[in-house]
């Protein structure tokens, strides 16, 4: 029985009349048996909730910072020679880091306006039977050892960063279109025919109803091409194109551990930065909508 019954008196001290007790009643047999038949309505996250938690937000950018000081640390206790100097003095790290990041940039935003309209286009029903061959071309450019297609695209496109960066598109294309078809394709069908009952034009369904519904996974196809292209930037300096790899060849051909563990920890903080940011734009650009299904 609930402690708010018929006779129980309000909290201002007024006995509530017969009209209310009897409507409260009502509504507490309703929930009782919407309870029992499990039909009451699931109660909606608070609109204020936290999307990120503060570990998230935290964790990997302090261990990067303590990772980042203690190779600096370590780095200027170390003895370098002249040749070491050679390598890291007049600003060199820095240019290469640059470089590094602006390959990254500039590929993965290639693969970008290429994988997902591609991928969009081959969900369509005029060019879904291109699909397998589209997807076989896209597997090729990862079966392709990486090193061997920049050299390919070395003696084709010559020396400098074009070559890396096209080179760096085609392998990282893969995983962006995979999941974009995969993303649209596995939408209910029964939706996009809701939405085009109600009058929504094709463009409005992918727009409003089916790209919606594809960003999980097509978020996560664009996290795995952005740490790909890190990974695979190191290799731009077989063909002129820069980036920390040249750190990392100097270390190698000069023989210099301190060279060579300086390329390798920044490459590696960089990848997990990059893997940090792309984790973090994967939650917040998620629609609030799927969140209760994930």
């Amino acid at each position: 029985m609930s402690p708010h019954g018929e006779g129980s008196p309000r909290r201002d001290g007024r006995r509530p009349s017969d009209h209310e007790a009897l409507a409260f009643r009502d509504d507490v047999e309703m929930e009782e048996r919407e309870l029992a038949a499990g039909e009451a309505p699931t109660r909606s996250a608070p609109s204020a909730r936290r999307r990120i938690s503060w570990q998230k937000w935290t964790f990997m950018p302090v261990f990067l910072v303590a990772a980042l000081l203690a190779t600096w640390l370590w780095f200027r206790g170390a003895r370098l020679d002249s040749i070491a100097h050679q390598a890291v003095d007049n600003g060199k790290v820095w240019i290469a880091l640059r470089q590094h990041i602006q390959l990254t940039v500039i590929s993965t935003f290639f693969v970008l306006i290429i994988a997902i309209p591609l991928g969009i286009a081959l969900t369509r029903s005029k060019l879904r039977r291109a699909t397998p061959v589209a997807m076989a071309f896209a597997n090729l450019g990862q079966a392709i050892p990486a090193l061997g297609l920049l050299i390919l695209l070395v003696i084709w496109l010559g020396i400098g960063p074009r070559s890396a960066i096209v080179g760096m598109v085609i392998y990282a294309v893969l995983p962006v279109l995979a999941n974009t078809i995969a993303g649209l394709r596995g939408i209910d069908p029964t939706l996009t025919e809701a939405a085009r009952g109600i009058g929504m034009s094709p463009t409005l369904v992918l727009t409003k109803v089916e790209l919606p519904l594809a960003v999980p996974l097509i978020l996560a196809g664009v996290r795995t091409a952005l740490v790909l292209n890190v990974g695979t930037a190191t290799l731009a300096t077989f063909g002129g194109g820069g980036g920390l790899g040249d750190l990392i060849s100097a270390g190698i051909v000069t023989q210099r551990m301190p060279v060579l563990i300086l390329g390798s920890v920044l490459t590696v903080t960089l990848a997990l930065l990059v893997e940090w940011l792309a984790s973090l734009a994967e939650l917040l650009l998620r629609p609030r909508g799927l969140e209760a299904t994930t």
